[in-house]
């Protein structure tokens, strides 16, 4: 959502969430976090969204780190107490790891100010807050195809939608929607996949457009690959496909049918020399504004159900919807957690025949 909502973005954005904590006060030395996120557009977002407006509200200087969702790294800080990354942007099952693992500090969420109960996903949040909830989308070109797919099972219809289709080299969400396409009700696909029957199900069914799939392995690639006319429709996030209508003039329309959602966390190593500033981020970036601010600046939703309230209604519609009664697919993260490993095999095994 880079460029949106640009106006009075000083005072504005440093008021923000002037009911989450008090005014700022001077600086102390130590009052510095780092910060580690995914890097790309997504960290750019995060830089003017997130960590510049808490900084203004709370004189708290932010350094900021990339990482690719490795546990190890943590790990190793933890154990050696050498803990370096203040706060870290979380995927859920990385997340749910390490919270298992007790390398994470304990959320204080009286402390925080925040009610864990407004969150989705707050009733297991132990050891983060809940951010956002990004969605994982089939996109396709209006330009080139006019009545475009509407299910995911149009996806596995080559009859229907003649050409290839673009999807990320790896099982995650390929297999879910292969399910799907088969006739598994959305709730039932992780019962089912967690079964020899089911996995030799999704594997079936993604052999028949196993010959018309491009496959690709970064997020990147996938509106390109449409905007050069490679793939008649394409895997992609739902922020990348609003980034290129929004700001390079694409007509690329989003099936939300079966989008799988993926809810992320802040969480806090644990050992941090900056815990006080850690958590006072931790009050801020799970404020409703402060969430509802972040989606001008990329459009994943609010995981803070009193922050939809606060989004502008034009961006609404372009956010993912878990609350809608759509055919949502919710990422089961400690099913990938469990499975991940065989599944991943089986997946690169297929892909070599």
């Amino acid at each position: 959502m880079r460029g949106l909502l640009r106006i009075a973005s000083g005072l504005a954005v440093i008021s923000l969430a002037a009911g989450t904590f008090a005014p700022a006060k001077p600086a102390f030395a130590d009052d510095q976090l780092t910060i580690t996120s995914f890097g790309g557009s997504w960290q750019t977002a995060l830089r003017k969204g997130m960590f510049e407006p808490f900084s203004k509200l709370t004189g708290v200087k932010i350094s900021e780190d990339e990482y690719t969702s490795q546990s190890a790294k943590i790990r190793a800080m933890v154990e050696s107490n050498t803990v370096s990354w203040d706060v870290v942007d979380f995927a859920a099952d990385v997340y749910l790891q390490l919270c298992a693992e007790g390398l994470l500090e304990t959320v204080d969420w009286k402390k925080l100010g925040l009610d864990r109960t407004k969150f989705i996903g707050g009733d297991t949040s132990d050891c983060g807050v809940p951010s956002v909830i990004g969605s994982t989308i089939v996109a396709y070109d209006k330009d080139k195809l006019p009545n475009g797919p509407k299910t995911i099972a149009d996806v596995f219809d080559t009859r229907k939608f003649p050409g290839k289709r673009g999807l990320r080299k790896d099982p995650y969400y390929n297999l879910e929607w292969a399910l799907v396409a088969d006739g598994v009700a959305a709730k039932d696909v992780y019962k089912v996949l967690a079964t020899p029957q089911g996995v030799n199900r999704a594997f079936k069914k993604l052999d028949t457009i196993k010959k018309d799939v491009i496959w690709f392995t970064s997020n990147a690639q996938a509106p390109q690959l449409l905007a050069d006319g490679e793939v008649a429709m394409v895997r992609s996030t739902n922020a990348r496909i609003y980034d290129a209508v929004k700001d390079s003039g694409k007509h690329f329309e989003i099936m939300w049918d079966a989008q799988v959602l993926e809810l992320a966390y802040w969480g806090v190593p644990k050992g941090t020399p900056h815990k006080d500033a850690a958590d006072k981020f931790l009050a801020f970036a799970g404020s409703p504004k402060a969430q509802a601010h972040l989606t001008q600046y990329f459009a994943y939703a609010p995981a803070n159900k009193d922050a939809m309230a606060l989004v502008d209604p034009a961006i609404r519609p372009h956010l993912p919807a878990p609350d809608s009664a759509g055919n949502n697919i919710s990422r089961d993260a400690a099913f990938w957690a469990d499975h991940g490993d065989v599944l991943r095999q089986r997946f690169t095994a297929w892909l070599a025949k």
